[in-house]
């Protein structure tokens, strides 16, 4: 069991940066492989960005290839996505989430997370 919870999110204008942060406590954080996801209104939730046990590995969409980079600080339990030349639609609520692995691999990066945050907000205007 691993309880999240992010802080960062806020307004931003179009081509400047946000950091977002992922806190979590409970079981150690080294074991589990680390993603961010987003929701904006009206649409389904999207993967974001997804980074291995030890941040040897990432993995990112397309759409936010070059802008945003996930990164983790296993001693402080913390994960972080760092996000430049942000668009307004990078509008969107973005949660982190957290799933066991037994590898350091980065492996399906994308789907099987079973714990999640309680998310934070993140508006660009233009």
């Amino acid at each position: 069991q691993v309880q999240l919870v992010e802080s960062g999110g806020g307004l931003a204008q179009a081509g400047g940066s946000l950091r977002l942060s992922c806190a979590a406590s409970g079981r150690p954080f080294s074991t589990y492989v680390m993603s961010w996801f987003r929701q904006a209104p009206g649409k389904e939730r999207e993967f974001v960005a997804a980074i291995s046990r030890t941040g040897s590995s990432t993995y990112s969409v397309d759409s936010v290839k070059g802008r945003f980079t996930i990164s983790r600080d296993n001693p402080k339990n913390t994960v972080y996505l760092q996000m430049n030349s942000l668009k307004p639609e990078d509008t969107a609520v973005y949660y982190c989430a957290a799933k066991v692995a037994t590898t350091t691999l980065l492996l399906t990066p994308t789907r099987g997370y079973v714990y999640w945050g309680q998310g934070t907000q993140v508006t660009v205007s233009s």
